[in-house]
């Protein structure tokens, strides 16, 4: 089972630019579909997006299509999120997510997933 550590998370201005990034341990990665999920204060944990296990497959929230990018680099054990045009109700602690699977299909509840890390805080200000 890999563990999973996320970094990059900070304080941006709207408008700007951040990129997440999550390193997983192990060496079966690839074995696993990646998600992202954001919790805001007082809110349930929502999807952000999920990517397939060979990153030919990626699927985004309404809330962040356009302006968010999901990545993986298998060679790494990294997934990525390049966050652009950040807006103050982005705000939230981001997790990543792992789903053991063997299949190319990407889910968007988090009770698919197996694994997580511990959360990085992005905070957009206005």
């Amino acid at each position: 089972q890999v563990q999973l550590v996320e970094s990059g998370g900070g304080l941006v201005q709207a408008g700007g630019s951040l990129r997440l990034s999550c390193a997983a341990s192990g060496r079966t990665f690839s074995s696993y579909a990646m998600g992202w999920f954001r919790q805001a204060p007082g809110k349930e944990r929502e999807f952000v997006a999920a990517i397939s296990r060979g990153g030919g497959i990626t699927y985004y929230s309404n809330s962040v299509k356009g302006r968010f990018t999901i990545s993986r680099d298998n060679a790494k054990n990294t997934v990525y999120l390049q966050m652009s045009s950040l807006r103050p109700e982005d705000t939230a602690v981001y997790y990543c997510a792992a789903e053991a699977t063997a299949s190319w299909v990407v889910h968007t509840t988090s009770q698919q997933y197996d694994v997580w890390g511990q959360g990085t805080q992005v905070t957009v200000s206005s």
